[in-house]
């Protein structure tokens, strides 16, 4: 089955065309999370824990599910409960946690096969509501189908940040997948250079009115004035990246704030997390794999080690460097004439697992001037995570948002090679706590 989709317009179009539209929407998202789940080789890996920061597999393969119920209960979309032991049980606890805070709780989780029935159940419950529910054109989102499609798009979320999860367990419950290819190219590796990106009035956030699905955060309006910068041609690939590991760059305290050194010393870090270290070198641990370091890709990493790595480098060339802003990164996407949504205008790059099921060589895919102004992996930016003049919450998901408004989380950008729907829309906005592993990587600045 081809998984591959485009964002929908919620504008245009009669109310049954809509209505197909979006069932297929559905039906292809909720398929390709179970399939990812395919590569776990045995029903055992449901019930470890990847990261010792986050629940067991199961959970988050269930949580979409009666994410779907819950919200179409709040909404009054629906008259009943499924299951409301699982309703509450895989309803809460899927934020991550402080890297020093564990979680010591014990639960009694059900076995996957109950897991496996009770996503069924949602599915068809869910196709009945698509199939009856009352709703006009234009869709927004006090729309009843803005429900369902919020629902749609938290899974979308949720086959990235199940990956990155899938990514961390132990390879011995992995398996390969025919539907998750990864890439097999690994290039001359081209030295990166900055290039001039004039500066100027930017414009963020968008209108109630966009075409597409948004979430919260998205919508208001922030003016900001920037300087001229120049920014890397390519993002900062392994081997760039390996050049700060092997000049001591996580034994010297000079390149990591406070915060970063906490994170550093309670980790024992060394080096990247996905990088595996053998007695003849690194391997990296793709999805489904463990293959020799490509150094052509680009380095996936915490923000904390983007911001040493740029420290390291100010200090060796005597430059301001960083990571962009949001701004910045949105000047960046103009340079680049990224100007278009993907479902209008189609965009070369490696996003909505249109190419690989890993990232690629950063020298692949060319916009403007640059390479991977999306896609391939997210981008690390220098914003704190916070609202636009006119933000609010949506009455069905207040929490969505606020909580990240805590000065502990930066934006990402740009969508990964796994990143779908909301995720490769021009006005996402997406925020996770530094210390924290996503297929995330970075671009440098140098201030003018």
């Amino acid at each position: 089955m081809n998984y591959i989709t485009q964002n929908i317009d919620l504008t245009q179009g009669s109310v049954e065309s809509k209505r197909e539209e979006i069932k297929e929407y559905f039906n292809k998202t909720y398929e390709l999370y179970e399939k990812l789940f395919d590569i776990l080789n045995n029903d055992k890996a449901y019930y470890e824990k990847p990261c010792i920061l986050r629940h067991p597999l199961i959970f988050y393969y269930a949580h979409t599910a009666t994410f779907f119920i819950n919200k179409l209960l709040l909404a009054k979309l629906i008259p009943n409960r499924i299951n409301q032991k699982f309703e509450s049980m895989f309803a809460v606890g899927v934020d991550e946690m402080s890297w020093d805070d564990l979680d010591e709780k014990h639960y009694n989780w059900p076995t996957i096969d109950e897991a496996r029935s009770y996503r069924k159940e949602v599915k068809k419950r869910i196709n009945n509501l698509i199939d009856t529910i009352n709703f006009t054109m234009p869709i927004d989102w006090n729309s009843p189908m803005w429900n369902i499609l919020m629902g749609i798009e938290h899974e979308r979320i949720h086959i990235e940040t199940s990956s990155v999860l899938i990514r961390q367990l132990e390879i011995k419950w992995i398996q390969e997948n025919e539907t998750f290819p990864y890439c097999l190219e690994d290039t001359n590796v081209p030295k990166n250079k900055l290039i001039n990106v004039k500066g100027g009035k930017v414009s963020l956030g968008k209108k109630r009115d966009h075409f597409l699905y948004g979430w919260d955060n998205e919508y208001g309006k922030k003016d900001e004035d920037i300087n001229n910068f120049l920014a890397s041609q390519f993002l900062v690939s392994n081997k760039e990246f390996m050049e700060f590991v092997n000049d001591e760059g996580y034994t010297t305290n000079a390149y990591w704030g406070k915060e970063a050194l906490a994170w550093r010393e309670h980790n024992n870090a060394k080096y990247p997390q996905f990088w595996i270290k053998k007695s003849n070198g690194f391997m990296l641990r793709v999805m489904t794999k463990e293959i020799s370091l490509p150094l052509s890709w680009p380095v996936e990493v915490n923000y904390l080690e983007a911001k040493a790595f740029c420290e390291w480098k100010s200090i060796k060339e005597n430059k301001n460097i960083r990571m962009p802003n949001e701004a910045e990164y949105k000047a960046l996407q103009i340079e680049s004439n990224i100007t278009d949504e993907h479902c209008v205008t189609q965009i070369n790059a490696n996003f909505n697992l249109e190419r690989y099921a890993s990232p690629c060589p950063v020298n692949f895919f060319k916009q403007g001037k640059f390479y991977d102004i999306v896609g391939n992996v997210w981008q690390w930016n220098e914003t704190t995570f916070n609202g636009f003049k006119g933000f609010k919450t949506h009455p069905s998901y207040d929490d969505f948002s606020t909580p990240t408004f805590d000065g502990r989380h930066n934006l990402i950008k740009g969508g990964s090679w796994i990143s779908t729907g909301n995720e490769i829309a021009l006005h996402a906005r997406y925020a996770f706590r530094r210390h924290f592993y996503q297929h995330a990587g970075f671009r440098y600045i140098e201030e003018q």
